[in-house]
């Protein structure tokens, strides 16, 4: 059975599980490393992957009773409504808390054990795969990565974001996709020895081993690997417009929007949707799945992957420094001007 979180909150208590959290980056496996605590049976985790909640709400100034009760309330009552007691770890995964680590010191303050997991990946292929996978939930409309890479600097000031874009820092590629600077950064504020770096590479070539791996770190039980674990597929669409409609409606945000995005942000996110509501998704559902297609196979030109080499190739040699990890193969090889980048990294 599991405990109803806002029974105890009530009576002043506290969850007695510690924390963890898969904080990005995006399109670096998060999704497999949640799945893999999600089905481990010492975790309670939140019942939506990514609430986003300590990148959006800036709770820095709060004294620590005031925290208590805007977490209490706000976080653990909507996003943990249950944990089971028998658990040992509460875990979410929301990868915008990568490139906001001082967001995270109130958390630290609440669970000073808590530890993070980041994930990482070979830039030619998160920047491609997060291009995609933008596309596909409507905050992007250039359809051609190469001509979005272009949009940057615009995007930047504030120029030419789409209108359904619900946060325009995703569209800066070359910012998502600088890990040797967001990782470094993470680990200043929030110490090193409570983070642990999974690269795509690694979960690619060996899950076993990443998941004995992450429970040792977490100090969790053995258990055995998830069966037939679904990976999220790679999705396209036939229809633009109508996609865009669906996940990013104009109105209505919260029931067209579909059920995850009303548990997130929904003032009452507990509350049963109405009839009307009810068909309103499964309508939504059905057109989604009719306009899903395969999603389209990206070739980056090599003038281009040269050019995405030689924008992070220093922040690359950065990461690999900090991880202790050779990571010349992102990059076809070091060069030898690069050893004097590699120092100084």
């Amino acid at each position: 059975m599991r405990q109803n979180t806002s029974s105890f909150l009530r009576v002043g208590g506290w969850p007695k599980q510690q924390f963890a959290c898969i904080v990005g980056a995006p399109r670096c496996g998060t999704t497999t490393l949640a799945r893999l605590l999600e089905n481990h049976p010492s975790v309670s985790f939140s019942n939506v992957k990514e609430p986003h909640f300590f990148s959006r709400v800036d709770l820095n100034g709060l004294d620590d009773d005031a925290l208590r009760e805007v977490v209490a309330g706000q976080y653990l009552g909507r996003y943990f409504p249950k944990i089971d007691p028998r658990s040992s770890l509460m875990a979410e995964a929301s990868v915008s808390y990568l490139y906001a680590p001082e967001r995270l010191l109130p958390l630290v303050r609440l669970w000073p054990d808590a530890k993070f997991i980041i994930a990482a990946r070979d830039p030619l292929e998160l920047i491609p795969s997060l291009h995609q996978r933008l596309l596909y939930q409507g905050d992007e409309t250039v359809t051609d990565v190469e001509e979005a890479w272009r949009l940057i600097g615009a995007r930047r000031r504030g120029e030419k974001v789409p209108r359904t874009c619900l946060d325009a820092r995703q569209l800066l590629f070359d910012e998502a996709a600088s890990l040797g600077k967001h990782v470094s950064r993470f680990f200043e504020v929030l110490g090193r020895d409570r983070c642990e770096v999974v690269l795509f590479d690694d979960l690619k070539a060996d899950e076993q081993a990443v998941y004995e791996r992450l429970l040792h770190f977490l100090d969790l039980p053995a258990a055995p690997l998830p069966k037939k674990m679904k990976h999220r597929a790679r999705h396209g669409f036939r229809i633009g417009w109508l996609q865009r409609l669906l996940k990013r409606p104009p109105v209505a945000r919260t029931v067209l929007a579909g059920e995850i995005f009303r548990q997130r942000v929904a003032p009452k996110p507990h509350r049963e949707p109405s009839w009307l509501a009810q068909k309103v998704l499964s309508a939504r559902r059905a057109l989604l799945q009719w306009n899903r297609a395969p999603a389209p196979r990206v070739e980056l030109s090599a003038a281009f992957r040269r050019e995405i080499h030689d924008s992070l190739r220093s922040d690359i040699l950065r990461l690999g420094h900090v991880l202790g990890r050779d990571l010349s193969h992102w990059l076809g090889g070091i060069r030898p001007e690069d050893r004097t980048l590699d120092k100084a990294a």
